[in-house]
């Protein structure tokens, strides 16, 4: 399933929270942002409301010449709020549009 910049969000909190701003920071042609946290439960970082722990799939042109640990940091970056508050864990695939149309 594929989530556009305009598409609306079904997520409440901090998901909606999470797509908004990453949104705003990198107009992905892709977006999608999953609450992994009920995997998680009783792991480091976990909260009992869940909210902790996400997987992004994040393809953008904003990410043209800009290597892997410069998107994760860049993402980190303007997350550093939702990390303050609770969020303990991102698993990112960051990509170009090019990249995201390679097979294999």
């Amino acid at each position: 399933m594929q989530h556009t910049p305009s598409s609306q969000s079904t997520h409440s909190g901090r998901a909606a929270r999470i797509e908004r701003i990453l949104r705003d920071g990198f107009a992905p042609a892709t977006l999608l942002v999953v609450d992994d946290s009920a995997k998680h439960a009783g792991h480091a970082g976990a909260a009992p409301g869940g909210e902790t722990h996400y997987t992004v799939l994040m393809v953008s042109a904003a990410f043209t010449g800009v290597n892997r640990v410069a998107r994760s940091r860049a993402v980190h970056d303007l997350l550093a709020d939702e990390f303050s508050s609770g969020l303990h864990a991102l698993a990112l695939t960051l990509r170009t549009p090019e990249e995201h149309g390679r097979i294999g």
